[in-house]
């Protein structure tokens, strides 16, 4: 397929992933390194005449607004560039939200583009420190290797892909390709950061952070917001970006989320952070740890959780501090459990790698 469209690239192997199981193969063990939360940030693209190339990396599902038109036309919530392109492709260039990161998988979702949607993409990267050289390549080779080759996508619809073997090197930018032009409304880069931690072993810092490798694995429930939000930098812009849980009715309901630290820490404290919930706060907050050594990821109920903060009592809107019970032991794991629902905006969990 690449020679029909003039750029070749290196075949990359990887597998078809179908629309309903992309959120099951990537999230609960990657994190998408390029979310505009994270503060991936688009460097440059080729065009963006009808809709702009930042709305790839919006967190949130597309929408639509039938009948809304602007100056260019219809309204899109994605990124579209002008038909008849005569180059082999439209392409945006992303810097990581992270100081590098290596690849597992990769969606694009051209959901409501239907007739001016992307007919195919292929995915590059490169590492380097400087913004400026990469950009200097524009639609060219440059320095870009390939992540994915050259993948047909379609209208309105998710299309996922995990790579046969996760990319062994680390990237800072990736290119997204488009041939020859037309609409994507959001691009998901799947994977895992590769952290720059502090040399100094005793330097205390939030091994909760997704920056910091941290990964949401499970939760009990995310009705109204994720568990990934829990591990996000800053306090967020509303309460739509945190972790909220739906109402319980159950006498001695509770619920809970696991995070997997970015290394082996010795915890120190913890902030639970209910920043923009005032209503709909849990009561209280209790967090067990563990250092797992068992195949997968550990379970909510599984042997071995320690408790490392007692129940303790949270308010509306404000960052609560506790401190670790358990600070000389190893830990790689934590679970926060609310009680007995609500929301939290972050978790932060602070402490020194366990080297």
């Amino acid at each position: 397929m690449a020679e029909d469209y003039g750029y070749k690239l290196e075949p990359v192997l990887a597998t078809r992933v179908a629309s309903e199981d992309i959120d099951k193969t990537f999230r609960s063990g990657c994190i998408d390194l390029i979310s505009g939360t994270l503060g991936g940030k688009v460097l440059a693209f080729s065009d963006e005449w009808f809709a702009d190339a930042a709305n790839l990396l919006t967190p949130t599902p597309p929408i639509r607004q039938p009948g809304k038109m602007v100056y260019t036309g219809a309204w899109y919530d994605g990124w579209e560039t002008r038909r008849h392109n005569q180059e082999p492709f439209d392409w945006v260039v992303i810097r990581l939200g992270v100081a590098s990161g290596t690849v597992e998988g990769i969606e694009v979702d051209t959901a409501f583009f239907s007739g001016n949607h992307a007919p195919a993409i292929s995915v590059e990267g490169c590492f380097s420190s400087d913004d400026d050289e990469v950009l200097s390549w524009k639609g060219q080779k440059g320095g870009w290797e390939p992540i994915l080759s050259i993948q047909e996508c379609g209208p309105s619809q998710r299309f996922g892909w995990k790579l046969d073997s996760p990319t062994s090197k680390q990237y800072t930018h990736v290119r997204l390709n488009m041939y020859p032009d037309g609409g994507i409304a959001r691009f998901r880069l799947f994977g895992h950061a590769v952290p720059v931690f502090p040399q100094d072993t005793e330097a205390i810092f939030d091994l909760a952070a997704a920056q910091n490798g941290a990964v949401a694995i499970s939760c009990s429930d995310q009705h109204f917001g994720t568990n990934h939000n829990l591990i996000l930098p800053g306090r967020g812009k509303d309460m739509g970006d945190g972790w909220e849980t739906a109402r319980s009715r159950t006498k001695g309901h509770v619920d809970w989320a696991i995070i997997r630290l970015g290394a082996p820490a010795l915890i120190q404290s913890f902030v639970v952070d209910t920043a923009y919930f005032r209503g709909n706060f849990p009561q209280k907050a209790k967090l067990d740890a563990i250092e797992w050594k068992g195949e997968g990821e550990p379970g909510a109920d599984v042997q071995g959780w320690t408790e490392v903060l007692e129940a303790s009592k949270c308010g509306p809107d404000q960052e609560h501090t506790f401190g670790c019970l358990v600070k000389d032991k190893p830990f790689t794991h934590v679970k926060l459990t609310i009680i007995p629902d609500g929301g939290v905006k972050r978790l932060r969990v602070l402490g020194k790698r366990s080297v």
